[in-house]
């Protein structure tokens, strides 16, 4: 199964990064998870939507290939970061790769909330992009005080809580993919 995550955070030392590269470890029996660097798209621009930047030909094709699509944001100014979003409006536009794709949601915060907000704006967005969702209840992986839940040193999410909950997580999307 290939799986490939969407980290909307440029940050160098990111929480959301650090889960992706926990995911991509912890489930390697499951799924080959590559990351993908919203960091190189440019802004999108409808003049060039059908004619594309070569690294927008790539990251399209990469979701497009993959069976499903993990989705990791921060929280900025209750909403989505603008990098995120600009990647959500390349994979929506021409080919519309991520149209029956399914998709979960993640985000890592050092708030009590975790990523509340923005995943309900993500949400949002893509019920719009018509995906295939796992459902809310029981499925949202918002990760709070993220500074006392993730070993920096290592880079790798080390609370056992937070980790048993995703373990669930991960097994209802692989289910999720599987249909």
């Amino acid at each position: 199964m290939k799986i490939v995550a969407i980290v909307g955070s440029l940050r160098k030392g990111s929480y959301n990064r650090m889960l992706a590269n926990t995911i991509m470890e912890r489930y390697d029996n499951k799924f080959d998870l590559e990351i993908l660097d919203v960091g190189q798209l440019p802004h999108f621009d409808q003049d060039t939507e059908t004619a594309p930047a070569e690294y927008v030909q790539f990251f399209k094709q990469k979701v497009k290939e993959a069976d499903g699509v993990i989705i990791i944001t921060p929280e900025y100014n209750w909403s989505i970061p603008g990098v995120l979003k600009n990647a959500l409006d390349w994979l929506s536009r021409v080919d519309k790769v991520l149209i029956g794709k399914p998709v979960m949601t993640a985000g890592a915060a050092t708030g009590l909330m975790g990523t509340l907000r923005a995943q309900l704006h993500l949400r949002q967005i893509l019920t719009a992009l018509q995906v295939k969702l796992l459902p809310p209840v029981g499925n949202e992986v918002l990760i709070n005080h993220a500074s006392a839940k993730f070993d920096e040193q290592n880079g790798r999410l080390t609370d056992e809580a937070t980790i048993k909950f995703l373990d669930d997580v991960i097994e209802r999307f692989v289910a999720l993919v599987a249909e």
